[in-house]
């Protein structure tokens, strides 16, 4: 059995109320491990760690700042296999998709923000023979940083990078289902020589540890990602503490298909869209819409692909779909494919709870699941399901499908195939979404803003945007004599 502690002050330590709770192995549906169940105390702790540590670090040079958060990354380079089998195991995704993703783009991240701190840049603006005005971009303080489940070091440093490249100390807490490469991050920063403080990880649950980072009078700032109704709660709290917020929230993403695309690159790219991870990215492409002139083509040919994908053992390195993260968000997507088949849709691969053999007999197992002859305002259409299922739905014209991709109330992400520019610009235009792939998908530049529109959040991260939330600018006019 393994208890991981909470990262406080430079030291691992116990919670104070020494009491804990159960890790969950998703692939085999058994415990191995044991979650501080922290609380306001050891918020309280974390925050005065913090605090304390804010002028140093805020004042340490650019540079040193730099060269901690290369170290962190050539550490979780160096801890490759180790952090990746850590996250497949806590999760339940392949060993191999931990590996070739999540590890290297979490080390990734420190190097981005070690790199972009560097030449980070201020404005300047001259009133003729007046003055001139420079503008400082200054730390704002101790960052409050709650990370989800579904890419766990991915996304946490993904947050506490840039808040700390810009000069933050940071109180942060990784999801309590999948704690475990956020436990293995804080030896990491300690033998990268992070000095105390400055980092500080609070294992629990959200209605403790998470409630009391977001409503911490000393927490000025707060980057959550998470679900929708999670993040207007925080809303509901931090706002009238006048907090930053960035929020990055839920997706039911539309992959728009016409009939002049290039059908193979497609057709791999939008399996994988639709089903890696299990489904359970917040950009997948849960809502397919085909040209009626190639519906039926692509039909045949999309399930042959899924029926193919072979869920099974993380361990294998043949895996393609894993365990579900636990078994609450197994049955609440069982619930989504029974709600499908209540309004009237037709399964046609996929389910079924998979049942495997030997140790993993109890684990999370569902196969990919696709869904035709639903209509586009159901509820299977509107809501986000997070797991491997995907509705496909026939259309005739640019407008239609406009209008149907454009018809729920998230705007995340969005992917357009076709081999027309000037369709692909014209609907790009016109979609709803913060981020739109022509013929692509998950293909990230990190200099770009990410985020979304209506309820899928409010701000941008990623680049600069990442490091303007961080900091508060500062405008200084100097008067000519």
């Amino acid at each position: 059995m393994i208890y991981l502690k909470n990262y406080i002050n430079g030291a691992l330590i116990s919670p104070k109320s020494e009491r804990y709770i159960d890790n969950y192995n998703p692939s085999t549906g058994e415990v191995y491990g044991q979650i501080p169940d922290s609380d306001l105390n050891d918020v309280n702790t974390a925050v005065e760690a913090a605090s304390n540590a804010f002028d140093k670090w805020s004042n340490t040079s650019k540079d040193e700042r730099s060269k901690i958060l290369y170290k962190i990354a050539d550490l979780i380079e160096q801890n490759l296999d180790k952090l990746a089998e850590a996250e497949a195991i806590d999760n339940g995704k392949p060993f191999s998709l931990a590996k070739r993703v999540d590890i290297p783009r979490a080390a990734h991240n420190f190097r981005f923000y070690a790199t972009a701190i560097i030449h980070y840049s201020s404005e300047s603006h001259h009133m003729e023979d007046q003055a001139v005005n420079f503008t400082h971009r200054d730390p704002v303080g101790v960052a409050g940083c709650i990370s989800p489940w579904n890419l766990p070091l991915y996304l946490f440093s993904w947050k506490i990078a840039p808040a700390l490249a810009a000069g933050n100390c940071v109180v942060a807490k990784p999801s309590e289902i999948t704690p475990m490469t956020a436990f293995l991050l804080s030896s990491i920063c300690i033998e990268a020589g992070l000095p105390d403080g400055v980092l500080n990880i609070v294992h629990g649950l959200g209605p403790k540890v998470g409630e009391a980072i977001v409503s911490h009078p000393d927490i000025p700032l707060i980057s959550f990602t998470g679900g929708t109704q999670t993040g207007k709660h925080i809303a509901q709290i931090a706002a009238p503490m006048f907090k930053k917020l960035s929020l990055e929230l839920g997706g039911k993403n539309p992959t728009i298909i016409f009939d002049d695309c290039d059908f193979d690159q497609m057709l791999a790219t939008v399996t994988a869209s639709s089903f890696d991870n299990q489904g359970q990215i917040c950009l997948c492409g849960s809502r397919i819409f085909i040209q009626k002139t190639i519906y039926d083509k692509f039909k045949l040919a999309f399930i042959e692909k899924v029926n193919a994908l072979k869920v099974g053992d993380p361990k294998d390195p043949s895996t393609n779909q894993g365990a579900l993260v636990s078994k609450s968000h197994l049955e609440k997507v069982f619930s989504y494919i029974e709600l499908a088949k209540e309004e009237g849709g037709s399964i046609l691969c996929g389910g079924q709870r998979v049942q495997l053999e030997g140790p993993l007999k109890n684990g999370y197992y569902l196969a990919p699941t696709v869904i035709e002859g639903l209509d586009y305002l159901c509820r299977t259409n509107q809501e986000e399901i997070f797991g491997p299922v995907v509705t496909i739905t026939p259309f005739e014209s640019t407008e239609e499908v406009l209008k149907m991709a454009n018809s729920t109330k998230y705007g995340l992400a969005s992917s357009v195939w076709t081999k027309d520019i000037s369709k692909a610009n014209l609907v790009a235009k016109n979609l709803h979404a913060g981020i739109v792939w022509i013929n692509c998908w998950l293909l990230r530049d990190l200099r770009t803003p990410f985020g979304g529109v209506k309820q899928s959040g409010v701000g941008r991260e990623g680049g600069n945007e990442a490091l303007q939330f961080f900091t508060e600018p500062k405008n200084v006019c100097i008067k000519y004599q």
